[in-house]
């Protein structure tokens, strides 16, 4: 059986795409972005819940506060990328229910009243969206060097600061450079994975 993509965008999204730990200094564009961005959106969640939000690091004073709360090993290759998403889950994304689910309105009181679970599902279909988000960087032809080596707690209050958000990931993103990608890591096999009952 064959897949409804191409063997080429298979290739781009997937098999030939790597994390990338160094890059040229080509600019990564807002108008990228904003194309990503506008691919990405439409991933499923539950609840069509839209949690995701991205602060994008562009200035020298943004990575300097950015830097500092990156693992040692993170810190040279976010202080040269030529762009730097920190994703985040917003834990209150539930006031947007209403609108982004208009056939159940009620799912923002019925489900959502308890901050537990609220934290809960933002950080998975938060998570969801910046899996998308890293196919979509992909998708328009760069790479991306997804990191959760970082101070969480650090980065929630230097880029949030209300103590409503959960940062999920910092991604580095460009074209790749000389020596960005490591070899391919051993993946488990179909059998490994899938069982049926």
């Amino acid at each position: 059986m064959t897949l409804a993509l191409d063997t080429a965008a298979q290739d781009l999204l997937f098999r030939e795409a790597h994390t990338a730990n160094a890059f040229t200094d080509e600019p990564v564009s807002d108008e990228q972005v904003q194309a990503i961005y506008d691919l990405i959106k439409y991933g499923p969640t539950a609840f069509n819940e839209q949690p995701l939000r991205i602060v994008l690091v562009r200035t020298p004073e943004g990575r300097e506060r950015l830097v500092k709360h990156m693992a040692e090993g993170n810190r040279a290759k976010t202080a040269a990328a030529p762009l730097v998403a920190v994703l985040a889950a917003d834990n209150e994304f539930h006031h947007e229910l209403p609108r982004l689910l208009p056939s159940f309105p009620q799912a923002k009181d019925l489900f959502f009243s308890e901050r537990p679970v609220r934290e809960a599902s933002a950080q998975l279909n938060g998570a969801l969206q910046a899996a998308y988000f890293i196919i979509g960087v992909r998708a328009a032809g760069l790479a991306a060097g997804p990191m959760t080596g970082f101070d969480a707690e650090g980065l929630n209050k230097e880029f949030f600061g209300d103590g409503e958000h959960s940062v999920l990931a910092v991604v580095n993103i460009g074209k790749p450079g000389d020596g960005a990608f490591y070899p391919r890591s051993p993946r488990l096999e179909y059998d490994e994975v899938v069982t049926t009952v």
